[in-house]
């Protein structure tokens, strides 16, 4: 269903039991999936691509603009939002730099009110983002990671899987899997009630506990990451994805100040 005041341009392609409120504005180049919703003032621009059952609340815009002084706006770029994933009010989308780049948000994800994404940020599954949090530009955040309110990212940081944001905490490093982070870019031991949560063996998580001291206190941090996976602690998913994080990136890691 479609209010007779939202506008809505012909060329997109709307699913047909999409509602879409009052004074909503959908432009020529966008996808909306079966089952969706499109509250009252929220717009839709060019390049926004929408899977099925998405909620996007008033006032939030999707694939603006990349606040990007070098781009060029005639850059076909999108903003795709996977299915079951909501986005409340007034929170800003913009769509990628890179032609044919999709600033992009997983399934079954929950974008608080005035959350804002950067150009090309990749936003695994089951992510959920607090009020007032701001990811910079090529950020890519893990599954099931958790960003309290008031978040600040750096751009180009890398948030791992299952990672925990304290309210009002800022990263301009990366943030391994698994972990919390608070305050500025300081660990605060792993994030073991969403390991358990999550269903995580025991022995899995004891390993991610052994394997978290040793990087935290080694010296060599790479000698340490190579020599642990090279041993029985190489066996788990978890570790792995835990050590093999610290093999890439550039902008340096989030450490622990003291860890005993």
């Amino acid at each position: 269903m479609i209010h007779p005041t939202a506008i809505v341009s012909k060329k997109a392609s709307i699913a047909n039991d999409v509602e879409i409120d009052a004074y909503a504005i959908v432009e020529d180049d966008v996808e909306v999936g079966e089952g969706s919703k499109i509250a009252a003032h929220a717009i839709l621009r060019n390049g926004s691509r929408l899977g099925k059952n998405v909620t996007i609340d008033s006032f939030t815009t999707i694939a603006g603009l990349p606040q990007d002084l070098s781009f060029d706006p005639a850059t076909p770029t999108f903003a795709s939002i996977g299915d079951k994933t909501t986005i409340r009010e007034s929170s800003t989308i913009n769509r990628a730099t890179v032609e044919g780049g999709s600033t992009s948000i997983g399934k079954n994800c929950f974008l608080m009110a005035v959350t804002h994404l950067g150009h090309d940020c990749l936003v695994g599954d089951g992510v959920v983002i607090g009020n007032n949090s701001l990811l910079g530009g090529f950020v890519t955040v893990g599954d099931n990671a958790f960003l309290g309110g008031a978040s600040g990212i750096h751009q180009f940081c890398r948030i791992g899987e299952g990672v925990m944001f304290g309210g009002d905490s800022t990263a301009t490093v990366d943030v391994p899997p698994f972990t919390i982070l608070a305050e500025r870019n300081t660990l605060f031991g792993l994030n073991l009630v969403g390991l358990k949560r999550r269903g995580h063996a025991n022995d899995a998580i004891s390993a991610l506990k052994h394997c978290y001291r040793e990087v935290m206190n080694a010296e060599r941090l790479k000698d340490a990451v190579s020599f642990l996976l090279q041993s029985d602690y190489g066996q788990f998913e978890e570790t792995r994805k835990f050590l093999t994080f610290f093999q890439e990136g550039k902008r340096g890691f989030a450490r622990q100040r003291r860890v005993r």
